[in-house]
């Protein structure tokens, strides 16, 4: 093809990931696979028709920055602190147990001493961020598992620090690894300087400084582009890497009252620069070096996509996690990382291994990127299907689980409503305002604190559980609601609020069921799923509005401001 300019190259693959993204989703398949076929198509290895590497890279990065940035703007310091201990447990017991069973699989496979630790320390590397992604597509990062798959990333993350460190050290300087830079005590001491800055920002500075800019929306929104820009390249510069940089801004403004609207605005940006993450992630897989290892690949890959699932499975089950949390959380272990072949590229560089270890690598990332990226989509089916394999790995009682899963069984309930977001918690605060006892379900350990927060009953669980779903105090209940809402992100295609209907009347439930419709089509199929009622926020809302604008009494007048602004006080 002819030499094409850099808009030129970039409107290329704008189109081809339109139209290949386009193609997998009519396929039913995930959009991080498309991209990654972009990429692998349009590299060197097929096409060849990108070489603006640099300006690819760069918005590669930041959009890495802006990703983790809007993670840890929705971080709960809470929550870090009742997950620090299994994130680092699980963390560094996957990274040793990896690393072990990969050395001696390397000899098993007659590679060698050198080259069997070289490709077992990159096995030891997930992704973070195709994790990340894939689990904020699924609205899953606020969920227990996706909060401890969280935190042993960014165990994982600081063990690539080191490693890049290791060999920084023996003559790969910064700049080629990406993560290198000076020696693990000055690392150290620039992570806990960051940590300060963030610090003394949230006590001093955040609130006032957020407040003064949401005065021109735009400004707040470049602001926090920048914010997210400067700790990444902060963070790369002292060694900690771009990912921790940027989900260190993202804490720095998670105490102020704009994190919603920063994080809604920051979004659809998100997608778009991770669009070339991915591209530029596919297009480094050179294809030529994938022949000579189809064993050894295959033997490695099989080692990552079950071995690392079952050892996070084994820890978090020994510490008192339920079954189901610990497979969720253990799935997203199931892949190597970009960073695992820069990792090898480094020792070929310094001569200690050959380019076929780099290729053995590369086809073992190409393989678990693809099926773990399947595995994480389709998790919660993969787990109705182990279920009655898995329950060696669950101590019973799960004393670490942060729920009563359970403890409300004796006591009565008018009505459950499951989900507790804005619409649940409304819908919550007006059936108490009327005397009913209401118990919330959701499995977002935030927004059950919130509801208790509220004075209202709640238990955590995910609500398409079976065995969580089955032990819900059902009896007596005289409605179930569910306010559950729908992402369709062309991921799963699941509707849990269907689940929901089926697991309630297969737990006994003869009460009635509200759903909540978020589209025009929903109705319809709600109804043959089993709803006695449809709820239709927007349209309900409207119908209401219109009663007040048109024919309200003197007294709806009155009450209506009144159970508004109680309901405003959850959002």
């Amino acid at each position: 093809m002819p030499e094409l300019t850099t808009f030129a190259e970039v409107a290329l693959l704008l189109v081809m990931a339109a139209a290949i993204g386009l193609v997998g989703t009519l396929a039913r398949q995930p959009l991080i696979v498309s991209f990654i076929a972009v990429g692998m198509i349009a590299g060197p290895s097929v096409l060849d028709v990108v070489h603006s590497d640099a300006q690819i890279d760069l918005l590669s990065e930041l959009g890495i920055a802006v990703l983790l940035f809007l993670v840890g703007i929705k971080l709960d310091v809470k929550l870090i602190r009742s997950l620090g201990g299994v994130s680092v447990l699980t963390g560094l017991g996957q990274v040793i147990f990896t690393a072990f069973f990969g050395y001696m699989i390397g000899l098993g496979l007659g590679l060698g001493h050198v080259t069997s630790l070289y490709v077992a320390v990159a096995l030891t590397f997930s992704s973070t961020i195709i994790i990340v992604k894939l689990l904020s597509d699924k609205r899953e990062i606020d969920a227990l598992h996706g909060q401890i798959a969280l935190g042993f990333l960014i165990v994982q993350d600081l063990v690539v620090v080191l490693a890049m460190i290791v060999l920084s050290a023996i003559g790969i300087g910064a700049a080629e690894g990406g993560h290198g830079g000076g020696s693990a005590v000055r690392v150290l001491a620039s992570g806990l300087a960051l940590l300060a800055a963030v610090v003394l920002f949230v006590r001093y500075a955040a609130n006032p400084l957020t407040g003064r800019l949401a005065r021109a929306p735009e400004l707040l929104v470049i602001f926090a582009i920048a914010l997210a820009a400067m700790f990444a390249a902060i963070g790369d510069a002292v060694g900690l890497g771009k990912e921790v940089g940027g989900l260190m801004a993202g804490v720095a403004l998670a105490s102020t009252p704009y994190r919603e609207t920063i994080a809604a605005r920051l979004a659809p940006l998100r997608d778009f620069l991770l669009l070339f993450f991915f591209i530029a992630l596919g297009a480094t897989l050179d294809l030529s070096l994938l022949g000579s290892h189809v064993t050894g690949a295959v033997v490695f890959s099989l080692f990552v996509l079950i071995g690392n699932p079952l050892i996070v499975l084994a820890i978090m089950g020994a510490m008192g996690y339920r079954s189901r949390t610990g497979f969720l959380a253990g799935l997203t272990v199931a892949q190597i990382s970009e960073f695992s072949l820069i990792f090898v590229a480094m020792g070929v560089s310094l001569g200690h291994v050959t380019e076929d270890a780099l290729g053995l690598v590369t086809m073992v990332g190409l393989v678990t990127i693809a099926v773990s990226t399947y595995m994480i989509t389709y998790s919660h089916q993969l787990y109705a299907l182990f279920a009655p394999l898995l329950g060696i790995f669950e101590r019973r009682g799960s004393p670490r689980e942060p729920s009563e899963t359970g403890a409300h069984a004796a006591r009565g309930y008018e009505v459950i409503v499951v989900g507790l977001g804005r619409f649940g918690t409304a819908i919550g605060l007006r059936l108490r305002k009327r005397g009913m006892r209401v118990l919330g379900v959701d499995f977002n350990p935030q927004a059950v604190r919130r509801w208790r927060d509220l004075g209202l009953e709640a238990e955590f669980g995910d609500a398409c559980d079976p065995e969580f779903v089955a032990e819900l105090p059902f009896r007596g209940a005289e409605w179930m609601v569910s306010t559950v809402p729908i992402h369709p992100t062309g991921l799963s295609h699941e509707d849990p609020r269907r689940t929901l209907i089926q697991l309630a009347r297969s737990a006994g439930f003869a009460g009635q069921i509200a759903a909540a419709a978020h589209g025009s089509g929903d109705a319809v199929v709600l109804t043959e799923a089993g709803a006695q009622l449809v709820l239709e926020p927007f349209q309900d809302a409207a119908d209401r509005a219109v009663e007040l604008l048109c024919g309200a009494t003197e007294e709806q007048r009155t009450t209506f401001p009144e159970i508004a602004s109680e309901g405003r006080e959850t959002g």
